[in-house]
């Protein structure tokens, strides 16, 4: 189906990570593949869109969706799909009224969408964009760009740290792929610092690191800069740096004083490893027989998503091991760890399996 039009009602000078509501209305549409009009068409379906908001991207699908309807912030059309007499509609919207005809949806009413992308169900940011609202704007599209379903790190530890150095790279006019470039010089630096031994100044780096992975995602998002060649580039060194880390960690014991025997070594390094990879293809098998990430089938999936044996929980082992000077020990957690989080993930496969033999429907439970 044909996706409306999109004609921007009024004008904001107003920024918000240094975009005004025009030109971040103008890269969701191009993102969504929505034409942008200079006027309002004769005829035919189009939808108006509010300059004095600003949304999360989700409403504008969603409204596409819905024609006859006008989304509503206080009373205030923001966003609206009329069929007919869009000029006339267009001039009711800007002088802050409901164009005649249309049904109201309230945003205050608690509708929720699903972003399967972020892995969430929500009710979507929708608010208007004035030099007293931008840090609450900022505020709003930076947690709403979070993933609902991620490790516990990256949900509770350091999302603040992340928005305000977020804030920053946009004030600095830094792309995401930069913060990703420099992210990714920490993680090698990570390496080098754990092959000798330096597990206090590895981790710090990594620390590092991990929390620029959080910073250039949400930069692209609330920046609406995300590209093909970040994305790659991103989840590329996501997915391959992890079992370098876990070698050069085992490497370092014998600087640190705590040598394990060669043998050991290479059975820990093959464990991870290999529970690292056929974790992987889990996920890859579960997304394909059923289009959905293993972590949102149902609440204990996504629960034991904040703990699995990923790099970030990974590192909360490594870093506790640590603080009793026992770096050997906390790399044979990890390599326990795995093979727990990799038979977890094997039992949760062959269940979703034996639901769909019974004839069972297996869909997320965030709707």
């Amino acid at each position: 189906m044909t996706r409306p039009p999109i004609f921007p009602v009024g004008s904001n000078d107003t920024r918000a990570w240094g975009l005004t509501a025009a030109e971040r209305l103008a890269r969701i549409a191009a993102k969504q593949d929505f034409e942008l009009l200079g006027a309002p068409p004769a005829v035919g379906a189009v939808l108006l869109v509010d300059l004095g908001h600003v949304f999360d991207p989700a409403w504008l699908g969603h409204i596409a969706g819905q024609r006859g309807a006008v989304i509503t912030r206080e009373r205030r059309p923001v966003l609206a799909h009329v069929t007919t007499d869009a000029a006339t509609a267009a001039a009711a919207m800007a002088k802050g009224e409901v164009p005649a005809g249309l049904t109201v949806v309230a945003v205050e009413s608690g509708i929720e969408l699903n972003n399967h992308e972020l892995r969430k169900r929500e009710a979507p940011f929708m608010l208007p964009l004035t030099p007293a609202t931008v840090s609450a704007v900022e505020r709003a599209s930076y947690y709403g760009a979070y993933k609902g379903v991620t490790d516990i790190l990256t949900k509770y530890l350091w999302p603040e740290l992340a928005f305000h150095l977020s804030r920053l790279a946009a004030k600095l006019g830094m792309s995401p792929n930069l913060v990703t470039a420099i992210g990714t010089a920490f993680c090698i630096a990570a390496f080098f610092a754990f092959w000798l031994g330096n597990y206090w100044l590895g981790i710090g780096l990594g620390f590092v690191f991990m929390v620029l992975d959080t910073v250039d995602g949400k930069l692209a998002r609330c920046t609406v800069t995300s590209s093909k060649i970040g994305d790659i580039a991103d989840h590329g060194v996501d997915l391959v740096h992890p079992p370098f880390w876990w070698w050069a960690w085992l490497v370092g014991l014998d600087n640190y004083g705590t040598p394990l025997p060669t043998t050991e070594m290479t059975i820990i390094l093959a464990i991870i490893v290999g529970g690292y990879i056929a974790g992987r293809l889990v996920e890859g098998a579960f997304l394909k027989a059923w289009g959905m990430h293993i972590h949102v089938w149902r609440p204990v999936d996504s629960w034991f998503r904040l703990i699995t044996a990923r790099r970030n929980p990974n590192m909360v082992l490594l870093f506790a091991s640590m603080l009793v000077g026992r770096p050997d020990i906390g790399i044979i957690a990890v390599a326990i760890w795995t093979v727990v989080s990799l038979v977890f993930h094997l039992v949760r496969l062959a269940q979703a399996g034996a639901a769909r033999a019974a004839g069972r429907p297996v869909a997320s439970w965030l709707g």
